[in-house]
């Protein structure tokens, strides 16, 4: 499959992007070529001035699978054991994960059935999820003597200690309800109305200053691993530039004079 045919791309009303997962025959792992796809997607996404919230979703009846374990047990054939492409591909899976932190655009994951490993790390990695009744969610590493080590940073940063560490632990199962309960989505919904759900957030938050939503993301992945005076310190700083900002002096406006604000986006 060409990038293209592997991930879709869709740009609709409102500037709403939707980013589909379309390799259903491999449960939409993330192979090297979907790894490639979407991490060029994000990046192109993130400078594009047309699109102001990105939906992530898939066909078929997994939302991700992880990583392609056949295709990654085929390279231990390589002279050192597969070593170097293992190295290589996790880079690349970090990568991926990290540009939909640094995108100044808001990602939504949309999740219909069940995201495992890397692909529980995919979700957890979006600023928003939004899930269907019947999806679900694991860490399944430890059942094929594979812990997943990459996918516990994604998800230790959305919930509690010990509710990752019982998903890690485990690898059982996670219900979208129980998912909901421990913060690794935002909500519920059943499955007919996904992507209406999904639409009414990403409609409501494209309404807003990309500006303003730019600035304010940068600023809330920056700020959590700092001391709590650092944070204040730097969030003031971050408030005094946003105050400056076209959009801010047009939104205060707008707000005392009781309108609708015309955002220019800067």
């Amino acid at each position: 499959m060409t990038s293209s045919e592997i991930l879709l791309s869709e740009l609709g009303d409102q500037g709403i992007l939707r980013l589909t997962l379309n390799d259903v025959v491999r449960r939409n792992a993330l192979s090297e070529a979907m790894l490639a796809a979407l991490g060029t997607a994000i990046v192109a996404s993130g400078a594009d001035a047309s699109v102001r919230v990105i939906i992530l979703s898939a066909k078929g009846p997994a939302f991700c699978a992880g990583h392609d374990l056949k295709e990654m047990t085929a390279r231990r054939a390589d002279d050192d054991g597969g070593k170097a492409y293992f190295a290589r591909i996790m880079s690349m899976c970090s990568g991926v994960m990290q540009s939909i932190v640094t995108c100044p655009k808001p990602v939504i994951a949309e999740v219909t059935g069940v995201a495992t490993a890397a692909g529980c790390q995919l979700v957890a990695s979006c600023d928003l999820a939004v899930a269907a009744a019947t999806a679900q969610f694991s860490t399944p590493g430890v059942h094929i003597g594979l812990f997943c080590s990459t996918p516990m940073v994604a998800l230790s940063r959305n919930v509690a200690n010990k509710h990752a560490m019982e998903m890690l632990l485990t690898g059982d199962m996670t219900s979208a309800a129980r998912a909901a309960e421990i913060g690794l989505v935002n909500r519920v919904v059943s499955n007919t109305s996904l992507q209406a759900a999904t639409a009414d957030m990403a409609g409501k938050i494209a309404s807003k200053s990309s500006m303003t939503l730019a600035t304010g993301k940068r600023a809330f992945y920056a700020q959590q691993d700092m001391t709590l005076s650092d944070a204040y310190d730097y969030t003031s700083k971050v408030m005094v530039e946003n105050m400056l900002a076209q959009d801010a002096k047009e939104g205060i406006g707008a707000f005392i004079e009781k309108r609708a604000p015309n955002w220019r986006d800067i």
